[in-house]
């Protein structure tokens, strides 16, 4: 069992795998910003997920995301708190999203990663609405896969505008 200090006063238990896996294989027990370095964890799997064609990597995405809603809804009440600071399950999926058709390149792995984290952040409308709204599980995942839709969006209007073959030509 591992005892936590995370931000906010709420000491935290990592008693199962569950909390393990909701707080991103322990990078959310990060006592300074858990939700960036959940972020870099799951930056680690996508050379793994660019792998696949974009079929098989939107069937990860709902899967993680699907088993995500119950991963944080579940630790969220073990813990006693909603979307708690450790809980970054929520990043690893909204990451992934990112990153669904995306060439794997460093300068799209650097703009999708900023992307996330600026909408995660930031949670501009209607992300802002829904995390105020939605409860349990899914309201801890929601914000995260809009963040990542956003993002997603962005990083292929990116993509197909021409600027980042540009940008890599050097020209």
């Amino acid at each position: 069992m591992t005892i936590l200090r995370n931000s906010g006063s709420h000491d935290t238990q990592l008693r199962s795998w569950i909390h393990w896996f909701a707080f991103g294989f322990g990078t959310g027990t990060a006592p300074r910003a858990p939700g960036t370095m959940g972020t870099l964890a799951a930056l680690v799997f996508v050379p793994v997920f660019a792998q696949f064609d974009w079929p098989w990597q939107i069937a990860w995405v709902l899967l993680t995301g699907a088993l995500g809603i119950w991963l944080c809804d579940r630790t969220a009440r073990d813990l006693g708190v909603h979307d708690h600071p450790g809980i970054v399950w929520d990043e690893f999926v909204g990451l992934w999203i990112v990153f669904i058709a995306v060439p794997l390149t460093w300068s799209n792995l650097v703009l999708g990663f900023l992307l996330f984290r600026f909408f995660d952040v930031l949670k501009p409308w209607p992300i802002s609405w829904l995390d105020k709204r939605v409860k349990g599980g899914l309201g801890i995942m929601v914000d995260d896969v809009l963040a990542g839709l956003m993002a997603l969006l962005l990083l292929h209007l990116w993509l197909v505008s021409g600027w980042a073959a540009t940008l890599s030509a050097g020209g």
